[in-house]
């Protein structure tokens, strides 16, 4: 009698298992996988749960467990490991991210296409190794609907912490949620999150600007739109390190080979690193495949350009007359204005300035008419020291503009002031130097006022200097240099009196200076106190001031 019982009892068990064990579940258990996520010393951060999702091994757990992670794996049924090669995207206010396993064609989970109802019956399948696992059975107590059509679930089922981002299906084996961690102590209630809302995650290009993305090291998918592959390019350069930034150009290459953009940002990387062959292999490839020669060459010759200005080591191939070379080819391919552009500022970097002045005066000559071109051309005038033709430049400029001026006026403003101040047309250059002050004065600093106080200094406006002047004190009290000015200043105006105090700053502020002494000197001198003066004028000679053996002989008299 009692084997008869224990009989019934386990067929009981067996049956009650079984009706746990939804006959899609055998098929269906070998999606799920365990996640585990490791820094970068390899030590093991977090572990989780997660599903396939697609058959090109696109897979979808909880966001969490990648912050701060530089590698991440998945082990799949077969307890088998396979590597995370990418995120795909990822939303961190419900917690969800997708991403490519590097696994071929592995099972995936149906996503269902409807929301269930209240009241529907759903299972959760666990991850289980090599065998199929009890499914718990539970229903849909609650819906809510976010972002639209996707549906946050509440469960009549009892939540472990195991389980966590394991799928929810409903009857027909089709994926409606992802269990999602309970706070606090649930007792019998699960919460579950829209499996198709996660499947659906994307990368764009500005994603890459995203905190939460970059919160992982793992690497970012690049967009499958050429335009936000472009744009995901684009922002990677700021938004990552060199070397997660070079892993993402490569991948961006082999995704895109016939693209010109990866190998352009390929070179200037390269280039970046002193690898001068590297970089111009890829500019022969990006000329090779561009839909838009122009530009391809017009980048070679750029590049060439920079590396020849900024770096000093030697690459023997790469020469101003061939970056000359790929811009007149830019110009060939399409007569841009830019490229003309882009050749002047090669002859004037070889010194050619004659030939360089003469393109930019095609330029301004056509529609291409803007203040920067005449602020290039002034510079070619420089070189050859011709200051009329170089002003005249500059006035072109400037009459870009109409007044009142706005800030995109004030460099213009300033590189004439200082121009006029070089050719000795002092009073215009300060004319200037007031404008440039009414656009910038929330950003000017000391030394705006002292190159002013110099200009006014030799236009002989004394009041406008003294006043500069002590501007420049007031932003910077401790630079000897203004302190010195001033004293200069003060003596010259015969401030004598004034021209004492402030040439003893100037000692105090720089002690082995000689200027603060010869001042001290000569306003000492002038205001009855030779002896003491000429103390101070024999102390200036002994630190080597050239004036003061001249100003010995005057007051000594």
């Amino acid at each position: 009698m009692k084997r008869l019982i224990y009989m019934i009892g386990c067929l009981l068990l067996a049956t009650a298992s079984y009706a746990q064990t939804p006959s899609w579940a055998k098929k269906a258990t070998q999606a799920v996988f365990t996640l585990k996520t490791f820094d970068a010393n390899g030590q093991l951060l977090a572990s989780s749960n997660g599903f396939f999702v697609s058959e090109k091994g696109e897979a979808v757990s909880s966001f969490a467990p990648f912050k701060g992670a530089q590698r991440a794996i998945v082990i799949d049924a077969q307890d088998k490991e396979w590597e995370i090669e990418s995120i795909i995207g990822v939303n961190d206010m419900y917690d969800v991210a997708k991403f490519q396993v590097a696994i071929k064609k592995p099972a995936a989970l149906p996503i269902s296409t409807a929301a269930a109802d209240n009241g529907a019956t759903v299972w959760l399948l666990p991850y289980s190794v090599k065998k199929v696992p009890v499914c718990p059975k539970g229903t849909v107590e609650k819906t809510e609907q976010f972002q639209g059509s996707h549906t946050y679930y509440t469960l009549n089922m009892a939540y472990k912490d195991q389980n966590t981002n394991c799928p929810i299906l409903n009857d027909n084996g089709e994926v409606i949620g992802m269990l999602q961690p309970a706070a606090g102590d649930a007792g019998d209630v699960s919460y579950a999150v829209s499996a198709r809302f996660a499947s659906e995650l994307t990368m764009s290009g500005l994603s890459f600007n995203d905190p939460t993305l970059r919160s992982t090291s793992i690497p970012k998918a690049i967009p499958d739109e050429k335009e936000q592959a472009l744009l995901a390019l684009y922002v990677g350069s700021t938004a990552m390190d060199s070397l997660q930034y070079a892993n993402f150009i490569d991948r961006f290459i082999a995704k895109f080979p016939n693209l010109s953009d990866g190998y352009i940002y390929r070179a200037r990387l390269s280039s970046s690193k002193g690898q001068y062959a590297e970089a111009d292999d890829d500019m022969k490839r990006a000329i090779k495949v561009a839909d838009s020669k122009d530009d391809a060459h017009y980048q070679y010759a750029q590049l060439i350009t920079q590396k020849l200005l900024l770096k000093t080591d030697d690459y023997a191939p790469w020469t101003f007359d061939l970056a000359l070379q790929e811009a007149k080819e830019a110009y060939r391919c399409n007569p841009m204005p830019v490229y003309k552009q882009q050749q002047a500022e090669i002859l004037y970097s070889q010194k050619k300035y004659d030939e360089s002045f003469k393109l930019y005066q095609e330029l301004t000559s056509g529609e291409m008419r803007t203040a920067n071109l005449f602020y290039a051309a002034a510079q070619c005038k420089l070189q050859q020291e011709d200051k009329e033709a170089a002003l005249a430049q500059m006035d072109s400029a400037v009459n870009m503009f109409t007044k009142p001026y706005l800030k995109t006026a004030a460099p213009y403003l300033l590189a004439r002031a200082q121009m006029l101040n070089d050719a000795g047309k002092y009073r215009q250059a300060v004319s200037d130097y007031n404008e440039y002050e009414q656009l910038m004065k929330a950003q000017l600093a000391a030394g705006f006022y002292y190159m002013r106080q110099q200009a006014e200094v030799n236009g002989h406006l004394y009041q406008q200097a003294l006043n500069d002047i002590n501007k420049a004190i007031e932003m910077a009290p401790t630079e000897p240099l203004y302190h010195m000015e001033k004293a200069s200043l003060q003596l010259r105006v015969g401030q004598t009196k004034e021209a004492e105090e402030t040439a003893r700053e100037c000692i105090r502020l720089a002690p082995d200076d000689s200027d603060g002494y010869l001042f001290l000197g000569v306003a000492q001198c002038v205001n009855k106190q030779k002896a003491e003066g000429l103390k101070n004028l024999q102390k200036a000679k002994e630190l080597g001031n050239g004036q003061a053996q001249g100003l010995i002989d005057k007051y000594s008299k």
